[in-house]
C-alpha cells in the first residue's frame, strides 16, 4: 500500500493563475510547491509572523526553498526607509505557488519586523545601512 503526500487542492477557475494543472501534467516538473497545502499554509504564515531574530527569518528563507522551492528575497530600498514599507520584500514568482500566498509571506514577514523592529534593523544593518556615511 503506497501512501502518497496530500498536495493543495486547486484554486477556484479564474482566481488565480498559480498554474497548478500544467505543472501536474509535465513529467519531470518540480511539485514540491504543492505539497504546501492550505494547513500548511497557516502554520507557514504563523511562524514567519513569530519571527524572533535576523536568523530566524534566514533559517525559514533557507528551509522554504530546501523543501518547497519558494524563493523569498529581502532587500532594504536604495533610498531612506522610514517604515517597513521600505524594505522590500519579494518572493519569486514560482509554478504551483498560489497568488495568495505570494502575497501573505511578505505581509507575515513585515507583520513580524512591526512587533519586532529589532530585525528591520539587522536587515538593514546586514544590508550596509552606513554605506554612504
Amino acid at each position: 500500500m503506497t501512501t502518497s503526500a496530500p498536495i493543495r487542492q486547486p484554486c477556484p477557475p479564474g482566481a488565480c493563475d498559480c498554474g497548478r494543472d500544467p505543472l501536474l501534467e509535465t513529467p519531470g516538473a518540480d511539485v514540491r510547491i504543492l505539497f504546501l497545502t492550505r494547513t500548511e499554509e497557516k502554520r507557514l504564515i504563523e511562524r514567519l509572523e513569530n519571527l524572533s531574530s535576523l536568523q530566524d527569518l534566514e533559517h525559514l528563507q533557507r528551509r522554504m526553498f530546501e523543501q518547497l522551492g519558494i524563493r523569498v528575497d529581502i532587500v532594504p530600498s536604495l533610498n531612506e526607509v522610514r517604515t517597513m514599507r521600505g524594505i522590500g520584500i519579494y518572493v519569486a514568482e514560482l509554478p504551483g505557488l498560489c497568488r495568495k500566498t505570494r502575497a501573505s509571506i511578505p505581509a507575515a514577514i513585515r507583520r513580524a519586523m512591526e512587533k519586532r523592529p529589532e530585525i528591520a534593523y539587522e536587515v538593514l544593518n546586514a544590508n550596509d545601512l552606513l554605506r554612504d556615511a
